[in-house]
């Protein structure tokens, strides 16, 4: 079934896959559901992860005592940096020396880095290993939807697809509740989790995922612009969190956003001169792709400082437990599932910018309210669960809408990459949300200025939701005739 990849994610490596299934791979049946089932477990823990790990930054300040909010969010930040750089990389080398090698070197990396981190003894070891869990997320997620599909007809791909999206749904709606469980025991049950699911996944897999042929030929991916990449990156989340510490204006904040810039030119230059760049820029003069991609990553910007803030608002001004912070956040996460599989029709009607556009100002909505509505005083459900559920609907109606957006924009041919371009803007979103809130919320004295803080931390959040809406609405209507493919399997 060679075409059953034509347009997936990995369209170049499934389609090798397919085409050599043969003697190498498994029969169809048990081994395509238990190719599911491992498949689906691996991408459940990296999602999961993003959720639970927010839920102990709190918990991570007590322990290690002499850690500030700055070098915390790099616990955050380091993960999502080095997976935003090595994405398009990995999913790259996946294609040339196979996609099971991919997915199992991914998942034992990411289970190995999860042990170091439930070890580490201090932040610089955490951060260190956070950043080796990004390395095997980054080669595991690419290499799961590719296995995924090989053998998948043409017709059902799209459900194929939509499956392995909802599992982040489940991970996302869980994540809250089951941090808050795992934190009120111990932060380092947080990273403990991964361990036994990573190594039955690992055995599982080695005996049971299918084999497949990979194409080695064509250069190699450009690993200099993924360290490129990740020096910008870096360099700009580093002068944001520390601004409040060394001062908006200070030598060291501007020089590192001058060497972000610097290093970004570089990475684009080089990006347009290899024959396989980390990010392909004719994909970016398709304007329904360029538009949703800006659009996706301005929300993850605001959805990354949301979700970090919720966090600390409720355990460190409203003083919750681990756990009821978990349960707090959770009605949140729980609508997103809901709302992306009801969005379907209203996409169809409304078409994906006016959707999504809703989507962002709803978002925007409930952090306006959390800014005019929250005080020092707790009151969760007058207060705080409105704009929780607010926000989730926003992100329901917002995020799988413009992912789905910027993948339809895209050639076949390209939509592994692209798509690649596309989750990597999102990390990158989530590097600068964090970077902003820390750099705006700072280490507040008091409840008063605590408040003070975080309201602008909400408003300026909100303000870039704003500005995601903005660049949703100019993505260009779909014609008519489109509309046809909708009567396929809802």
């Amino acid at each position: 079934m060679a075409d059953a990849s034509a347009g997936s994610p990995g369209a170049a490596s499934a389609s090798g896959s397919a085409a050599g299934s043969g003697s190498g791979a498994p029969a169809p049946g048990r081994t395509g559901s238990a190719t599911r089932w491992i498949v689906s477990a691996g991408v459940f823990v990296v999602n999961l992860d993003l959720f639970i790990v927010n839920v102990a930054v709190p918990a991570l300040a007590t322990s290690f005592g002499d850690a500030s909010l700055a070098s915390l969010s790099w616990v955050l930040n380091a993960y999502a940096i080095v997976f935003a750089a090595l994405l398009v990389a990995a999913g790259r080398l996946a294609d040339r020396y196979g996609h099971r090698r991919g997915f199992l070197l991914g998942l034992a990396v990411f289970t190995v880095a999860s042990a170091l981190c439930a070890v580490a003894p201090g932040v610089g070891w955490l951060v260190a290993a956070r950043a080796l869990q990004a390395a095997g997320a980054a080669a595991l997620m690419p290499t799961s939807l590719a296995l995924l599909l090989v053998g998948t007809p043409a017709e059902r791909r799209p459900r194929a697809i939509r499956s392995w999206a909802a599992i982040g749904g489940i991970a996302a709606g869980l994540g809250p509740v089951a941090g808050g469980l795992l934190v009120e025991a111990d932060w380092r049950w947080v990273f403990l989790v991964n361990v036994p699911v990573g190594a039955a996944g690992l055995v599982a897999g080695i005996r049971l995922l299918p084999a497949d042929r990979p194409d080695r030929s064509g250069p190699l991916p450009d690993l200099t612009g993924a360290v490129l990449l990740t020096l910008s990156i870096g360099t700009l989340a580093l002068g944001l969190v520390k601004a409040e510490a060394w001062g908006w204006s200070s030598t060291r904040v501007l020089g590192s956003l001058a060497a972000a810039v610097i290093l970004a030119a570089v990475f684009w230059l080089r990006s347009a001169r290899h024959p396989v760049p980390i990010v392909e820029l004719p994909l970016l003069r398709i304007p329904a792709f360029a538009f949703a991609t800006l659009a996706a990553l301005l929300f993850t910007v605001a959805f990354a400082a949301m979700l970090l803030t919720s966090v600390l608002w409720c355990r460190q001004v409203w003083g919750y437990s681990a756990i009821r912070t978990g349960l707090a956040i959770a009605p949140g996460p729980l609508v997103v599932p809901v709302l992306a599989i009801a969005s379907g029709p209203v996409v169809r009607r409304l078409g994906a910018g006016r959707t999504a556009a809703a989507g962002c100002l709803l978002f925007a909505g409930g952090l306006v309210w959390w800014a005019l509505a929250l005080d020092t005083a707790p009151h969760y459900a007058a207060a705080f669960l409105p704009g929780m559920l607010i926000t989730g609907v926003g992100v329901g109606f917002a995020l799988p809408t413009l992912v789905g957006a910027a993948a339809t924009a895209l050639p076949p041919a390209r939509f592994a990459t692209g798509s690649a371009v596309t989750t990597m803007a999102r990390q990158t979103g989530a590097v600068l949300g964090v970077a902003v809130m820390v750099g705006l919320i700072g280490e507040p004295r008091t409840a008063e200025a605590a408040l003070t803080a975080f309201r602008h931390g909400w408003l300026t959040a909100a303000v870039v939701g704003a500005l995601a809406a903005a660049a949703a609405l100019a993505l260009p209507r779909p014609a008519p005739a489109t509309a046809a493919p909708a009567k396929g399997p809802a």
